[in-house]
């Protein structure tokens, strides 16, 4: 015989899950951060070895730097977003007005600002050669 199933609110199984994907946003918001430093700095490395080779002022435009701080930004956001939500979500199941099925919004967000940066980065990179 099953056992009568306890409501999702009450189910510690419930609260794990969700301690796990708060967890995962975390790790995503390190990674935009750590790409976007990256980004920012192999600016820098480029224009050290352009200037080594030439002798001469490297032009730069800026672009790694600032694109590289977006990305930085974009990940200090996903994280006080997530750490939010996840405070917004124990909230709902310990209230009991938890619905399931809902959307996340931060990921659509999250999917939408992305795909729309590799466009651009795509795109420049086939303009500027």
């Amino acid at each position: 015989m099953v056992p009568p199933s306890q409501p999702a609110e009450q189910d510690p199984r419930v609260y794990f899950a969700a301690e796990r994907t708060f967890l995962a946003w975390i790790r995503t918001g390190l990674g935009l951060m750590g790409i976007g430093f990256a980004v920012s700095r192999f600016g820098l490395f480029l224009r050290q070895i352009s200037a080594a080779q030439s002798h001469l002022t490297p032009h730069t435009t800026g672009l790694s730097l600032w694109s590289g701080v977006c990305l930085v930004a974009l990940g200090v956001i996903v994280n006080l977003s997530s750490v939010y939500r996840h405070f917004q979500l124990v909230h709902e199941l310990s209230s009991g007005t938890w619905r399931p099925g809902r959307v996340s919004r931060d990921a659509v967000i999250l999917g939408l600002i992305l795909a729309a940066v590799g466009i651009a980065m795509g795109i420049y990179l086939v303009l500027v050669r």
